[in-house]
Protein backbone atom coordinates (compact mmCIF):
# COMPACT_ATOMS: atom_id res chain seq x y z
CA UNK A 1 0.00 0.00 0.00
CA UNK A 2 0.96 3.62 -1.14
CA UNK A 3 0.05 6.51 1.29
CA UNK A 4 0.90 10.28 0.03
CA UNK A 5 0.10 12.99 1.91
CA UNK A 6 -2.51 16.21 0.08
CA UNK A 7 -3.29 18.76 2.18
CA UNK A 8 -5.00 19.96 5.61
CA UNK A 9 -8.57 21.40 5.18
CA UNK A 10 -9.72 24.17 7.83
CA UNK A 11 -13.15 25.85 7.71
CA UNK A 12 -13.25 29.21 7.42
CA UNK A 13 -15.91 31.83 8.63
CA UNK A 14 -14.75 34.90 6.91
CA UNK A 15 -12.70 34.55 3.56
CA UNK A 16 -10.89 37.37 3.12
CA UNK A 17 -10.24 37.77 7.25
CA UNK A 18 -8.60 34.16 6.83
CA UNK A 19 -7.01 34.73 3.03
CA UNK A 20 -5.08 37.67 4.47
CA UNK A 21 -4.03 35.75 7.50
CA UNK A 22 -2.27 33.05 5.70
CA UNK A 23 -0.64 35.35 3.45
CA UNK A 24 0.85 37.32 6.37
CA UNK A 25 2.45 33.84 7.31
CA UNK A 26 4.00 33.92 3.84
CA UNK A 27 1.36 31.26 2.26
CA UNK A 28 0.45 32.01 -1.37
CA UNK A 29 -2.59 30.96 -3.01
CA UNK A 30 -2.05 27.45 -5.59
CA UNK A 31 -5.69 26.52 -6.87
CA UNK A 32 -9.27 27.93 -6.14
CA UNK A 33 -12.30 26.01 -6.72
CA UNK A 34 -15.43 27.88 -6.80
CA UNK A 35 -18.37 25.47 -6.82
CA UNK A 36 -21.74 27.12 -7.59
CA UNK A 37 -23.67 24.21 -7.20
CA UNK A 38 -22.67 23.09 -4.21
CA UNK A 39 -22.07 26.91 -2.87
CA UNK A 40 -18.88 26.72 -2.06
CA UNK A 41 -14.90 27.78 -2.31
CA UNK A 42 -11.51 25.38 -2.12
CA UNK A 43 -8.51 27.61 -1.55
CA UNK A 44 -5.05 25.77 -1.46
CA UNK A 45 -2.62 27.97 -0.15
CA UNK A 46 1.19 26.44 0.41
CA UNK A 47 4.80 28.29 1.46
CA UNK A 48 6.54 29.40 -1.32
CA UNK A 49 8.23 26.16 -3.55
CA UNK A 50 6.09 24.09 -1.53
CA UNK A 51 2.84 23.17 -3.63
CA UNK A 52 2.89 20.00 -2.15
CA UNK A 53 2.10 20.90 1.78
CA UNK A 54 -1.58 23.14 1.33
CA UNK A 55 -3.29 24.05 3.17
CA UNK A 56 -7.37 23.51 1.78
CA UNK A 57 -9.47 26.50 3.44
CA UNK A 58 -13.13 25.81 2.53
CA UNK A 59 -15.72 28.59 2.89
CA UNK A 60 -19.08 27.76 2.71
CA UNK A 61 -20.72 31.08 0.58
CA UNK A 62 -23.92 30.34 2.76
CA UNK A 63 -22.36 30.30 6.31
CA UNK A 64 -21.58 27.66 8.18
CA UNK A 65 -23.47 27.25 11.90
CA UNK A 66 -22.03 23.83 12.67
CA UNK A 67 -18.68 25.57 13.38
CA UNK A 68 -17.43 25.30 17.07
CA UNK A 69 -16.66 28.33 18.62
CA UNK A 70 -13.34 26.96 19.84
CA UNK A 71 -11.51 24.96 17.12
CA UNK A 72 -9.30 23.31 19.81
CA UNK A 73 -10.69 20.00 18.23
CA UNK A 74 -8.07 20.43 15.63
CA UNK A 75 -4.52 20.18 16.73
CA UNK A 76 -2.57 22.63 14.81
CA UNK A 77 -0.61 23.69 11.38
CA UNK A 78 3.17 23.66 11.90
CA UNK A 79 5.77 26.24 9.72
CA UNK A 80 9.31 26.36 9.84
CA UNK A 81 10.63 29.76 9.16
CA UNK A 82 14.18 31.00 8.77
CA UNK A 83 14.27 33.63 11.91
CA UNK A 84 11.36 33.21 14.28
CA UNK A 85 12.05 36.44 16.31
CA UNK A 86 11.54 38.22 12.92
CA UNK A 87 8.82 36.56 11.90
CA UNK A 88 6.75 37.31 14.95
CA UNK A 89 7.74 41.15 14.83
CA UNK A 90 6.24 41.08 11.72
CA UNK A 91 3.01 39.21 12.46
CA UNK A 92 2.72 41.42 15.63
CA UNK A 93 3.28 44.56 13.95
CA UNK A 94 0.23 43.65 10.86
CA UNK A 95 -1.97 43.15 14.41
CA UNK A 96 -1.28 39.17 14.90
CA UNK A 97 -1.26 38.25 18.68
CA UNK A 98 1.59 36.27 19.92
CA UNK A 99 -0.31 33.90 21.56
CA UNK A 100 3.00 31.69 23.09
CA UNK A 101 6.17 33.80 22.05
CA UNK A 102 9.23 32.79 21.14
CA UNK A 103 11.21 33.11 24.65
CA UNK A 104 12.98 29.67 23.76
CA UNK A 105 14.13 31.25 20.56
CA UNK A 106 12.73 27.83 18.90
CA UNK A 107 8.32 27.65 19.10
CA UNK A 108 6.31 29.88 18.80
CA UNK A 109 2.17 29.80 18.36
CA UNK A 110 -0.40 32.23 16.97
CA UNK A 111 -4.08 31.87 15.89
CA UNK A 112 -5.89 32.30 12.65
CA UNK A 113 -9.09 34.56 12.44
CA UNK A 114 -10.98 31.10 12.84
CA UNK A 115 -9.19 30.03 16.24
CA UNK A 116 -6.99 27.38 14.45
CA UNK A 117 -3.33 27.55 16.39
CA UNK A 118 -0.31 28.21 13.89
CA UNK A 119 2.99 26.49 15.30
CA UNK A 120 6.43 28.80 14.16
CA UNK A 121 9.08 26.95 14.44
CA UNK A 122 12.84 28.18 14.49
CA UNK A 123 14.33 26.36 11.27
CA UNK A 124 17.76 24.67 12.80
CA UNK A 125 18.79 25.44 16.24
CA UNK A 126 17.26 27.44 18.59
CA UNK A 127 18.01 31.19 18.54
CA UNK A 128 19.55 32.51 21.81
CA UNK A 129 16.90 34.16 23.73
CA UNK A 130 16.08 37.71 23.12
CA UNK A 131 13.36 40.48 24.33
CA UNK A 132 10.91 41.72 24.16
CA UNK A 133 10.36 37.90 23.45
CA UNK A 134 12.35 35.79 26.51
CA UNK A 135 10.02 37.73 29.20
CA UNK A 136 7.37 37.86 27.42
CA UNK A 137 4.07 35.92 29.09
CA UNK A 138 1.57 33.82 26.77
CA UNK A 139 -1.51 35.29 26.18
CA UNK A 140 -4.80 32.84 25.69
CA UNK A 141 -4.67 29.62 24.74
CA UNK A 142 -2.85 28.40 22.24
Amino acid sequence: MTIRYLHTMVRVLDLDASLAFYKLLGLEETRRIDNDKGRFSLIFLAPPGQPECPVELTYNWDGDTGLPSDSRHFGHLAYEVDDIYATCAALQAKGVLINRPPRDGHMAFVRSPDNISIEILQKGAALAPAEPWASMGNTGSW
